[in-house]
């Protein structure tokens, strides 16, 4: 319960703290082309996920390989 709560605080603070600039102002929202790519080319590619991505798949490996391993 504790990691969903931390998780939902993670995406709630990089909402209002990092998002682009065309979600917060809405001034902004009515121009056709966006100005501000980099930044939401940042704001897409956080840490967290650059870090997920060299991770395999697995939510327990221990247990993945406790059961799939042949003895």
């Amino acid at each position: 319960m504790s990691f969903v709560t931390g998780m939902c605080l993670f995406q709630l603070t990089r909402n209002a703290l990092l998002n682009p600039d065309v979600r917060i102002n809405k001034a902004h929202r009515r121009t056709a082309v966006l100005e501000n790519q980099e930044e939401g080319e940042k704001y897409a590619e956080h840490s967290l996920r650059k870090f997920l991505r060299t991770r395999p798949p697995e939510v327990m490996p221990a247990l993945n390989r406790f059961f799939s391993d042949n003895k």
